[in-house]
C-alpha cells in the first residue's frame, strides 16, 4: 500500500506533464563559449552533464514560477512560496549526479512536491540502465569501475546497484506472471525445464499465427513433475490461453509434460515430441561405433517429407535394432508416433525445421545460464525465478520470427482437420 507522500508525488508528476503539454513555453541555455571549451577539454561528457543538469534546473524553475508566481511580484491569493533551494540529485545514465533543487511550500509550511523533480531522480531511470547492464553481463563489483564516467556521479556501489537489480527484476517477472494472453493466437505451444541448483524452472513458449515467439509462463518446482505442470498450464487459462484451441504441443518427451497437457487441453492437444532428445535416447544405449550409422539413419528418416517414408525408414531401423541392442529398439518406439506428429501434419519443410524440436526453447535457456553466469551464490526465495524472468525476457527482446513463419497457416488448417477427424497420435508399443 502506497503511503500519502508517494501519492502526492505521483499527483505531482501528472499536474508537471498537464502542465508541459498545456503550454508553448520553451527552454533556452546560454552558455559563454570560454565555458564550453574548457568543459569539451576535459571531455564531452562533462559539457554533456552541465548542460544536462541546467537544462534540469531551468525546467524545475519553470514549474516553481507555474506553481508560485514570478519572483517579486505581489499576488493577492497566493497559495504556495519558494522556500530557497537544497542539495538533490537526477539519474544520469544509471549514475546520480547531484543538482540544486528549489523548495516549496503552501500557506500551511507543507512542502509542495516537484513533478519535474520527481521525473528527474525516479529509480526507474536507474533500476532500467542497471537491469540492461546486467543483462550483458555487468556485475555489480564491477559496474562502479566500468560505469563510474562522470566526475560528479554517486550511488553505484555494489550494494545499491544489487538493490536496483532486485527491484527491476522483481518487476519484470511480475509482469511477465501477470501478462494477459488472449491477445496472442497461439499455434504452437513448447514446454521445458532447466535446472537451477536443487530448483526445476519449468518455462512455456508460446508460437503466434505471425511467427513471433513469446515467453508465456514460468513455474518453479523441486522436479519436472505433473502437479507443476498442471499448475502451470491452469495458470496460463486463467490469464486467457484458450486450451479448445487446436494447438501443437512440441515437448521433450518427459511423462510428467505429456500428461499435464493432455488433462489441460484433451483431444485439442497434438503433440509433437522432440526428435533431436528422440535420437539422443536412442544413441545413448549403443556403443560409439554404432553412434554415427544410428544418428545419420534417424536424421534421414525424420527428413523425409511424407510420413509414409519417414515411418518405413524408422521401421527398418528397428528390425536392425531389435538384433543389434534391444534396449535401444525400446527406446525408439517409445512415443515414437509423437515424432512424426509434424509429418502427418503434413508441415511445410522449412517451418518443420523449426518445429521438429524443443531447440527455441533449449536456445532461449542458454541465454538464461549466460545471463545468470555472474551468480555465484543463490540464496533461494525469488532469486531463481527473478534471475529466470529476467534472462528469458531479455531473450524474448532479442528474438526473429521463426523460420518458415509465413507457412504457419498451413500449420493451423492441419491442425484444425487433424482434431475434427480425432488423428491418433500415441504411443506405439512392439511385441
Amino acid at each position: 500500500m502506497k503511503k500519502r507522500y508517494q501519492i502526492d508525488k505521483q499527483r505531482a508528476v501528472q499536474e508537471f506533464r498537464k502542465l508541459a503539454a498545456q503550454t508553448d513555453q520553451s527552454v533556452q541555455l546560454v552558455i559563454p563559449l570560454k565555458e564550453v571549451v574548457e568543459l569539451v577539454q576535459r571531455g564531452l561528457m562533462n559539457l554533456a552533464l552541465n548542460m544536462f543538469t541546467q537544462v534540469a534546473e531551468e525546467v524545475m524553475d519553470c514549474e516553481v514560477t507555474a506553481l508560485v508566481g514570478p519572483k517579486n511580484q505581489a499576488q493577492s491569493g497566493r497559495v504556495n512560496v519558494r522556500w530557497g533551494r537544497q542539495p538533490g540529485y537526477c539519474v544520469v545514465g544509471g549514475q546520480k549526479i547531484p543538482l540544486e533543487r528549489p523548495r516549496v511550500r503552501d500557506t500551511r509550511h507543507k512542502e509542495v512536491p516537484l513533478g519535474s523533480y520527481e521525473l528527474l531522480q525516479r529509480a526507474s531511470l536507474m533500476e532500467e540502465s542497471v537491469w540492461q547492464k546486467m543483462m550483458h553481463g555487468l556485475t555489480t563489483r564491477r559496474y562502479s569501475q566500468v560505469i563510474e564516467e562522470l566526475e560528479q556521479a554517486y550511488g553505484i556501489r555494489k550494494s545499491t546497484i544489487s538493490e536496483h537489480f532486485i527491484e527491476a527484476s522483481r518487476q519484470r517477472l511480475d509482469k511477465l506472471l501477470a501478462r494477459r494472453l488472449n491477445e496472442y493466437a497461439i499455434c504452437a505451444m513448447m514446454i521445458d525445464g532447466t535446472p537451477f541448483g536443487d530448483q526445476q524452472l519449468i518455462t512455456v513458449l508460446g508460437l503466434t499465427v505471425h511467427g513471433q515467439k513469446v515467453v508465456l509462463g514460468l513455474r518453479q518446482g523441486a522436479t519436472e513433475n505433473t502437479t507443476v505442470v498442471k499448475q502451470l498450464l491452469n495458470d496460463l487459462r486463467e490469464r486467457g490461453v484458450d486450451f479448445e484451441v487446436p494447438r501443437l504441443y512440441i515437448l521433450d518427451g518427459g511423462k510428467a509434460l505429456f500428461t499435464g497437457v493432455r488433462q489441460a487441453a484433451g483431444k485439442a492437444a497434438i503433440v509433437q515430441r522432440c526428435q533431436v532428445h528422440k535420437i539422443r535416447n536412442v544413441v545413448g544405449h549403443l556403443t560409439e561405433e554404432h553412434h554415427g550409422h544410428v544418428r545419420q539413419k534417424m536424421h534421414s528418416a525424420y527428413g523425409m517429407r511424407e510420413y509414409g517414408d519417414a515411418r518405413r525408414g524408422l521401421d527398418l531401423l528397428l528390425r536392425e535394432l531389435m538384433e543389434l541392442n534391444p534396449s535401444a529398439a525400446r527406446s525408439l518406439t517409445e512415443g515414437l508416433e509423437e515424432t512424426l506428429a509434424i509429418h502427418r501434419l503434413r508441415v511445410p519443410p522449412m517451418l518443420r525445421t523449426s518445429l521438429a524440436s524443443t531447440n527455441m526453447i533449449e536456445s532461449a535457456f542458454s541465454v538464461v545460464e549466460t545471463v545468470c553466469r555472474n551468480v555465484k551464490r543463490w540464496q533461494g526465495g525469488d532469486q531463481y525465478l527473478r534471475w529466470v524472468g529476467s534472462g528469458l525476457l531479455y531473450a524474448e527482446s532479442r528474438w526473429n520470427r521463426v523460420h518458415g513463419y509465413r507457412e504457419i497457416p498451413v500449420l493451423v488448417k492441419e491442425l484444425e482437420l487433424a482434431v475434427l477427424k480425432e488423428i491418433p497420435l500415441r504411443h506405439v508399443t512392439v511385441a
